[in-house]
């Protein structure tokens, strides 16, 4: 389906990897078909000690002393679906589909974060009339959930001297910088009782699930400063709301998934002794609120009230309010915009995960920031927050961010050949997110790198798609790059 676009050999290879299921931690089946790409073509490829994919093709003729170049994207993708999706990413393929100009998927994310990077890396690789130096592709693992490609890579293993990064998602934008990032965990030792102190077990008892659904979402990083809704936090707040309003006790908590997404939808299990009507007109009085407050940004939100049948020990209830205030304090969003470059988001925390398992609540954040002091200023202010709770707060997989370097004869060669194509020069950008090129830095000092790609619209959603106009001229900018990039001795 997707051949008839522009073009095409590109599109092939996406629509390719949109059949084999690659989430992060489960892209064997995709390398392994990589691999047999490698070899139908003749080309040279490596795994490194971590996973990642290396293939290498030489210069075409009269181009053998020009730089080298690294082409780099990674092969995992975000997965999240619809909330009525049963798409199960470990086995089921991606369903792309055309509409009016852009490509999307069928319920779930599409992966044209990183696919179509990757898509691009195989088209050049495949393509015959094509003017370059010697190139190599790195294509990375598990950059989604923790960057373990690029942390793990070896000095030494890549000749090139010239990292072009597929990973940004808008045309005429050259990313220069990215921010860095740390995973924060904080866990709460809960307590569970067999009558709660706020509720009576007796034969009126209701179990009620609440599900705060229909949030948009979104990457935890780009979107973090659009003032969407968190999921954990709306839950929360409808909990405490329905506690001061009549008695309940909870059950179970169970809300967001990566933590590189905002959280679209969260769930609770609580008992209570008020009957389900004055539940349910207590929902509609805080969900109307709500509207208000997210009319603009979060217009499919609703609030789900459902009567079961489970019958659990609830927490008591001094475990109840430890729980709700730690998921209403601890930080989430835009916390600070950068000093110097305007638009662009310096620090921010996503709240991602909240789950409960038998007496142990677990949060799940990703701490983000340009500068490395305010990262480690947000992880006290984490910690401040959820130490009134008795939360033990853990920091892992710090990254580093990427230090922009405004005199890159790289950049310069970029803005000229974009200027040339297009007519006008392209944007330079920070992007608050974690590109890998700060980790490759690590092991590769000595490159230049840059980041480009076409539009892509919410990632890290089941609302994620790319224009394919962009995609056409993100391949014609790339194409041409290379070409240029040859002629330098």
């Amino acid at each position: 389906m997707l051949e008839q676009l522009r073009p095409q050999l590109l599109w092939r290879h996406f629509e390719q990897i949109c059949a084999i299921p690659h989430p992060s931690y489960y892209e064997a089946a995709l390398i392994k078909k990589l691999e047999a790409f490698a070899d139908s073509q003749g080309l040279q490829h490596l795994r490194d000690r971590v996973g990642n994919l290396i293939i290498r093709k030489p210069a075409s003729p009269g181009n053998e002393q020009a730089p080298g170049i690294v082409l780099q994207s990674h092969l995992d993708m975000v997965p999240q679906k619809s909330d009525d999706s049963d798409h199960d990413f470990v086995n089921d393929p991606i369903l792309p589909r055309i509409v009016d100009g852009w490509v999307l998927a069928t319920d779930t994310t599409l992966g044209a974060d990183n696919g179509i990077g990757v898509a691009a890396i195989l088209a050049v690789l495949e393509a015959h009339d094509l003017e370059h130096g010697p190139l190599e592709a790195l294509l990375t693992v598990n950059e989604e959930s923790g960057m373990d490609g690029a942390r793990g890579l070896e000095p030494g293993l890549l000749n090139g001297s010239l990292l072009l990064n597929l990973d940004s998602e808008q045309e005429a934008e050259l990313y220069v910088g990215c921010a860095g990032g740390i995973d924060a965990t904080a866990e709460i030792e809960l307590n569970r009782s067999d009558i709660s102190a706020n509720t009576s077990a007796t034969d009126e008892t209701l179990t009620v699930k609440l599900i705060v659904r229909g949030l948009q979402g979104g990457h935890s990083g780009l979107d973090i400063n659009l003032g969407r809704a968190n999921a954990n936090q709306l839950l929360a707040q409808l909990l405490q709301q329905l506690e001061s309003e009549l008695s309940l006790a909870l059950i179970n908590f169970d809300g967001g998934s990566l933590r590189n997404a905002i959280a679209r939808r969260a769930e609770a299990l609580i008992q209570t002794s008020a009957p389900i009507e004055v539940i349910r007109s207590a929902v509609t009085r805080f969900k109307a609120a709500l509207h208000q407050q997210y009319s603009q940004t979060e217009p499919q939100l609703d609030i789900g009230v459902l009567q079961t049948d489970a019958h659990q020990p609830p927490l008591t209830a001094n475990s109840q309010q430890q729980l709700l205030a730690a998921v209403l304090q601890c930080p989430h969003g835009m916390i600070q915009m950068h000093p110097q470059i305007d638009g662009v988001v310096e620090t921010s925390n996503n709240l991602a995960r909240v789950q409960i398992t038998e007496n142990r609540a677990q949060l799940q954040c990703l701490a983000r920031s340009a500068d490395e002091s305010q990262r480690d200023a947000l992880c006290q202010q984490i910690k401040t927050a959820l130490a009134p709770m008795s939360a033990t707060v853990g920091f892992d997989g710090a990254y580093p961010g990427w230090t922009p370097d405004l005199a890159s004869p790289l950049l310069q060669t970029m803005q000229q050949q974009h200027q040339q194509l297009f007519g006008h020069k392209a944007d330079i950008k920070v992007i608050h997110a974690g590109l890998e090129c700060g980790l490759l830095a690590a092991a590769y000092p000595h490159w230049q790198m840059i980041s480009f790609g076409p539009t892509i619209c919410f990632p890290h959603s089941p609302a994620e798609k790319v224009e394919t106009a962009s995609v056409e001229r993100f391949w014609h900018y790339l194409t041409a790059s290379l070409k240029q990039l040859a002629m330098q001795r």
